[in-house]
């Protein structure tokens, strides 16, 4: 076993099972590794071998008297190859973790959740405190704290961005990585043991840690899109000073899905899609689904979905009695304008921002559909103008 100095340090990817990549995080130290694979619920697992030879870098692992192998080539801050287990062999790819991260780890702050700590990331405006502080949510899925997800190529930063552009404007904010992703990979538990109140739970955690912390004045929560619902509820929760929905949905999320889903479905897809949605909206499990569904509806996941589907928005944000700003992009092609305006419509007291020209990632796209997801993986874009001014202007009436 060759000296692994040169690969030193934590690498983030998955293994790309068609439909379905599995998010994988490795460790490697001079002379050993370890491998997390959160849905899974393995966090630091030992690898059992590890070899770097030039370039060509080979590490497996043992479980349950099962061999995985990873026989990779590393490649600058990339390491590409093959994953095999039990005769499959499916493609990986993992990317090391940025200088950028290394400077940013003395901004990271903890706070106690279920199932252990939860590591969050400090933005802090210069100057005399204290300052007003927004928690902010990322969406679905696997997105991280900075808005960027292993189920996409490329990064966009959008909410990195968000959260330095409002420190330049004198608000703080916390982002954090959920459960299962980036930083804390280490408490998603079993993907079906995760229910949607977990996440309610863990944005009033930080609620409350950062309205225990003199630097901080008033604490409101900033949700973007599935983050928009789990931030309304955590504001109840939590008794929040604002609230602030970005790109959030306006109905239950079975409408969304089904209208996101019609763009890419045959009709047989589609009628099972909604049979499937229907009975999990009655919390029944559903065992027979097609392969096609499998990535959306896997049994794991469906006991999320089900605790996802009591949540209606609309009804939600009436019972928030707080300065309320929903925003929303005219070039969203994920959660559309009329989403905003139905969320105002259920709580006419909210003010309403309709950004021009911004899409899903907070930033101005052009209005097809290829050169608008192709802005998800451009880092160097600016956030859309309107944005920042408009949160800004809404805070400094309600929070400062």
């Amino acid at each position: 076993m060759g000296s692994l100095e040169s690969i030193e340090g934590v690498w983030e990817g998955s293994i790309n099972i068609p439909e379905q990549p599995l998010p994988i995080v490795v460790e490697f130290e001079a002379d050993k590794g370890m491998i997390s694979i959160p849905v899974q619920g393995l966090n630091d697992y030992p690898l059992s071998n590890t070899e770097l030879n030039g370039s060509d870098v080979l590490f497996d692992m043992n479980i349950q008297g099962q061999k995985l192998t990873f026989d990779g080539k590393v490649e600058k801050e990339k390491i590409t190859g093959t994953f095999t287990q039990q005769g499959q062999t499916f493609p990986f790819e993992i990317v090391r973790g940025s200088k950028e991260e290394e400077v940013e780890k003395d901004r990271l702050v903890e706070v106690k959740v279920e199932g252990g700590a939860m590591s969050g990331q400090l933005e802090i405006p210069s100057g005399e405190g204290p300052f007003p502080v927004m928690v902010i949510i990322a969406g679905s899925g696997p997105t991280d704290r900075n808005g960027n997800s292993i189920a996409l190529p490329g990064k966009n930063n959008s909410l990195k961005m968000l959260a330095e552009d409002l420190a330049a404007e004198g608000v703080a904010t916390i982002r954090y990585d959920k459960r299962g992703v980036g930083k804390n990979a280490s408490l998603a538990g079993k993907e079906e043991d995760l229910r949607f109140d977990q996440y309610i739970d863990d944005a009033a955690a930080w609620v409350q840690f950062a309205k225990e912390d003199e630097r901080f004045s008033k604490v409101g929560i900033i949700g973007h899109s599935e983050g928009s619902l789990i931030g309304m509820v955590a504001s109840q929760k939590a008794n929040a000073d604002a609230f602030i929905s970005i790109a959030g949905a306006g109905r239950p999320i079975e409408q969304v899905l089904l209208e996101q889903l019609k763009a890419q479905f045959p009709a047989n897809l589609m009628e099972e899609s909604t049979n499937i949605l229907e009975k999990l909206k009655q919390g029944e499990q559903v065992k027979t689904v097609s392969s096609e569904l499998q990535s959306l509806f896997r049994q794991s996941v469906q006991p999320y979905m089900i605790s996802w589907l009591q949540y209606d928005p609309a009804e939600q944000l009436q019972k928030l009695n707080k300065p309320i700003l929903l925003v929303n992009g005219n070039l969203d092609i994920q959660v559309p304008v009329k989403d905003a305006e139905l969320l105002h419509e259920a709580k006419k007291d909210s003010d309403l921002l309709i950004v021009d020209k911004m899409n899903h990632i907070l930033k101005e796209a052009p209005a097809d559909r290829e050169g608008n997801i192709a802005t998800y993986s451009n880092p160097d874009l600016p956030l859309a103008t309107g944005l920042i001014d408009g949160i800004v202007e809404f805070l400094e009436v309600h929070v400062k």
